[in-house]
């Protein structure tokens, strides 16, 4: 009897440690699902908030009497950027430097090495003086820059945030000033909705609201879920930062690109991408450290992926000169695009 009782027990206690072992497997996907829902979520509001803040802006802007041309190089691009900026800033606030950094350094490389890739890859793109003038020396010198900062104290620190911003400010006069000097010689064309002229008081409000709620929810929900999945997954934040959440802050560039290139209209120039890294490092990375100093808690982030940046950023002089000068084509589109692959199974395996 004692022996038939000890064996009920013992298979009551087996079924029950089955039943959670099972219980917990088929819980994990589930925990996994949710995850990904609260990323995909996340950059569904972030999509949708830098939209609507991006017409707020645009409306006010056109209250206060600015120029389409002042619209189109400050508010606009101040405003695209509001993504980035929410998802940094939330990170940083929140003890997840590493998903700070890792979403302005990944960022900057899908830009280039997936939206820019992709877009030639569909449709050659033409190459403008100002590349080798202006654009493309400023983003280096930001890039280099924020290697020897993140390298000399392992942070961004308030004082070099201020720096940082302040060098967007000169790099935003001199556009400004080259823009004016060319405006009598070459059609303006910001691409800027003047309908969003004619926008009353309280739709700008509203539109304003919408995408500020919507930016707020959706830096909420993408930090949320990257940290969740980094932690199941057993990678680090930095890991997803750098490819899933970058990837993700990029879709509305590449969509748009890829759309316009397949209509055979203007697509996104080379000069807006890499104004667009501009302003990672100098307004996204400085309005951050600014409010929250960034430290660096990856080794990887200084042995690995600013390198990669840096050397996205450095091997666009030479594909825009040779062999033929002044345009990026498929075969370099090609060429950017498996780059930007061996970047993402690199950092993965690793």
């Amino acid at each position: 009897m004692g022996t038939v009782g000890h064996s009920k027990i013992l298979g009551d206690s087996n079924k029950y440690t089955t039943n959670s072992f099972l219980h917990l497997v088929s819980s994990q996907p589930l925990l996994y699902s949710m995850d990904y829902l609260l990323v995909f979520f996340g950059l569904v509001l972030l999509v949708v908030g830098g939209e609507f803040l991006v017409r707020s802006s645009v409306a006010l802007s056109f209250k206060l009497h600015l120029s389409k041309m002042v619209i189109g190089l400050t508010v606009v691009s101040f405003a695209t950027s509001a993504p980035e900026l929410l998802v940094s800033l939330q990170a940083a606030l929140n003890g997840f430097s590493d998903i700070a950094l890792g979403n302005v350094l990944g960022s900057n490389i899908a830009n280039i090495g997936l939206v820019l890739g992709i877009t030639a890859i569909i449709s050659p793109l033409a190459i403008d003086k100002d590349f080798y003038k202006l654009n493309w020396p400023v983003m280096m010198i930001l890039s280099v820059a924020l290697y020897f900062i993140l390298k000399s104290g392992m942070q961004i620190s308030r004082s070099e945030g201020i720096a940082l911003l302040l060098m967007l400010f000169v790099y935003l006069w001199i556009l400004i000033r080259r823009a004016k000097k060319q405006r009598g010689t070459q059609p303006v064309d910001e691409g800027i909705d003047e309908g969003l002229s004619k926008a009353s008081n309280f739709k700008i409000i509203l539109w304003l609201l919408i995408g500020g709620v919507a930016l707020y929810a959706g830096s909420e929900f993408l930090v949320g879920g990257a940290v969740s999945l980094a932690e199941n997954f057993g990678v680090s934040e930095r890991v997803i930062a750098v490819t899933m959440i970058a990837v993700g802050t990029s879709i509305p560039e590449l969509a748009a690109s890829v759309i316009a290139a397949l209509k055979k209209e203007k697509a996104i120039s080379l000069g807006n991408l890499i104004g667009s890294n501009i302003f990672n490092i100098s307004s996204v990375l400085g309005i951050t450290a600014i409010i929250q100093p960034i430290a660096v808690k990856s080794n990887e982030v200084l042995t690995n992926d600013i390198f990669w940046m840096i050397g996205f950023a450095a091997v666009l002089l030479p594909l825009a000169f040779l062999p033929q000068s002044f345009q990026l084509g498929r075969k370099r589109g090609i060429v950017l695009v498996v780059a930007y692959g061996i970047f993402i199974s690199m950092t993965i395996i690793s």
